[in-house]
């Protein structure tokens, strides 16, 4: 039998099921639970960046999640008026060792979820179990389930990793008088359309600013129909006073934002077309939550979302969860004692993922665009070399990396 402890992981989602691929790579049992009954493909597009990829990649996934994934090449920035500011090389084409995958959600949780099963067996992966609560007694942890049928049940656990969400079950246990979410003042519409590829098909790219509307689109599918179209992501955030519950499947309006991007028509892209031809629309608050002064106790920790909830800014919400699961997996081996290893995980990534959150608040790659929004007066420019210099933009991007952890420096790179 292994000497190692058994871990219960709660959640399946990016975060658990890279997890559990984690702690099996390092022999370490772990099942996971899901509230859901079914794991089903549902969101909408995510950019999984270089340090997490080395990640995937290590853990085999990587011509997996090329299969259905999109390899971005370039990050490119322009004003509403379509001028361009700025082109980064991403990924590989940056000199990367490892690629920047544009993918659907539910394609990357599908990839995750098939390997834990092939892996760890049919039985690693229980759905149907939403956790409700956690006691530690010392010797173990005993979790609490409900279930579809609203019938309920427990477990026995060495060790209890929480990643469950932005609405984590365990995170409120443990922090019961932590404050509501942080609304930044901006709010955020979402979808996906087929369209034929823009700026070459493997390109994300970030129009306009907040105050006035914003875009980010990016290809998260390839040759999605017979015209050989692709799946685009597309994100537009703008400034609102109000702001209904975070709720990552509400369903959004289009009325509710179209007319701040009546008149993008412009040669690469015609935007109001784009949204028009989204079917299904979602809303969601620009939200985080203040960084925890302490994450677990004993032997219960959080992971991801549950951990660290942040503004989706920087395409980094899911790396971050990535990298928190290879440092948990990693202090466990090194940590014969459950309560050490989740200390050290802690005292590690807690510190750096704060960073990512307030990061994301105020200095994600984004500022670019804020910084020649507010240079110009939200006016068409002449040279954009009259506006910022390509050091400056270069040193704003720069800075997020080193943040968020993936600058050249940082990572190996050819």
């Amino acid at each position: 039998m292994s000497t190692q402890p058994h871990v219960a992981v709660i959640g399946g989602g990016i975060a658990g099921l890279t997890l559990a691929l984690e702690l099996h790579a390092a022999d370490i049992p772990c099942r996971v639970y899901e509230a859901v009954p079914e794991v089903s493909a549902v969101g909408v597009g995510i950019n999984i960046l270089p340090h997490a990829t080395r990640h995937l990649t290590r853990l085999g996934l990587q011509d997996a999640l090329a299969a259905v994934a999109v390899t971005t090449e370039k990050s490119l920035y322009f004003n509403r008026f379509g001028q361009h500011i700025h082109t980064e090389a991403v990924g590989r084409a940056a000199g990367y060792e490892w690629p920047q995958f544009s993918i659907h959600r539910g394609d990357l949780q599908k990839v995750l979820a098939d390997a834990v099963r092939d892996r760890l067996g049919p039985d690693a992966l229980l759905t149907g179990h939403r956790c409700t609560q956690v006691e530690d007694d010392g010797t173990g942890v005993t979790l609490s389930f409900t279930h579809p049928d609203g019938s309920t049940s427990t477990a026995r656990a060495d060790a209890v990793v929480a990643c469950d969400g932005i609405h984590s079950a365990v995170r409120k246990q443990l922090h019961p008088d932590e404050g509501r979410p942080v609304y930044s003042g901006y709010n955020m519409w979402r979808g996906v359309a087929p369209w034929p590829a823009v700026l070459g098909g493997a390109s994300m790219l970030r129009a306009g600013w907040l105050d006035t509307g914003k875009l980010v689109l990016y290809p998260i599918r390839d040759r999605v129909d017979d015209q050989g179209r692709q799946l685009v992501n597309w994100v537009v955030e703008i400034a609102t006073p109000h702001h209904a519950e975070r709720d990552w499947n509400r369903t959004g309006r289009i009325e509710d934002f179209i007319d701040h991007f009546a008149d993008w028509h412009f040669d690469w892209l015609d935007v109001p077309a784009l949204l028009r031809a989204t079917d299904d629309i979602l809303e969601y608050p620009m939200v985080d939550q203040e960084p925890l002064p302490w994450w677990g106790r004993g032997r219960v920790t959080l992971l991801g979302d549950a951990a660290h909830p942040m503004v989706p800014r920087g395409s980094n919400g899911a790396g971050q969860a990535i990298l928190d699961a290879a440092c948990l997996a990693g202090t466990l081996v090194q940590h014969p004692d459950v309560t050490d290893a989740f200390a050290a995980y802690e005292a590690e990534r807690r510190p750096a993922t704060a960073a990512v959150v307030r990061a994301n608040r105020t200095n994600p790659p984004d500022a670019v665009l804020r910084e020649v929004y507010e240079r110009t007066g939200d006016q068409p420019f002449e040279r954009i070399e009259d506006v910022i210099s390509a050091t400056e933009l270069e040193g704003i991007i720069g800075a997020y990396k080193r943040v968020a952890g993936y600058s050249p420096g940082e990572l190996q790179q050819h």
